[in-house]
């Protein structure tokens, strides 16, 4: 019985269905070595910009087939090289911004200065000036904090009455 098995095992890896069923799964498993390896390089050029470190990405991959590629998914960096100059060009416009560097026109976009109470380009009113002293004021303003003049009508009875509490 063990004979028999052993004999018709013996014949199957003999035949030829064995030979190109092997040599077949050789070829895939070295194709497939081969485009991890080269998805490997492509991934770090995309990740890293010392093309030293890529070229040893690359060799990491070719040399140890399938524990190269997941060593290099352990060491590689998380971002792309695109998105972190993106997200620092991002915080670069929002430090501007928020710096009030870079104040624009609603209108035509032309930069202007935060004193301006009309656009120079295209003399769209920017900001209203103040009654007592012509300072510009910001829109949620009720009072003018450079000379105390009350923007609104509706606003100096309230505060008399605050200055009479007082």
């Amino acid at each position: 019985m063990v004979a028999a098995t052993f004999d018709s095992l013996s014949s199957f890896f003999d035949s030829t269905t064995w030979l190109v069923a092997r040599n077949l799964g050789i070829f895939f498993l070295a194709l497939f070595w081969l485009s991890i390896a080269w998805w490997v390089v492509r991934d770090a050029r995309r990740r890293i910009e010392d093309p030293l470190l890529v070229a040893v990405a690359g060799l990491l991959g070719l040399v140890l087939p399938y524990v190269g590629v997941l060593v290099y998914l352990l060491f590689r960096p998380a971002e792309l090289i695109d998105d972190v100059r993106e997200r620092e060009l991002e915080i670069r416009s929002m430090e501007e911004r928020l710096g009030g560097r870079l104040l624009h026109c609603l209108k035509c976009r032309a930069k202007v200065d935060s004193s301006f109470l009309v656009c120079p380009v295209c003399t769209t009113r920017l900001k209203r000036g103040c009654r007592g002293c012509n300072a510009p004021l910001e829109p949620l303003w009720q009072v003018c904090p450079f000379c105390e003049t009350p923007v609104d009508a509706t606003v100096a009875p309230l505060r008399q009455r605050r200055g009479a509490n007082e």
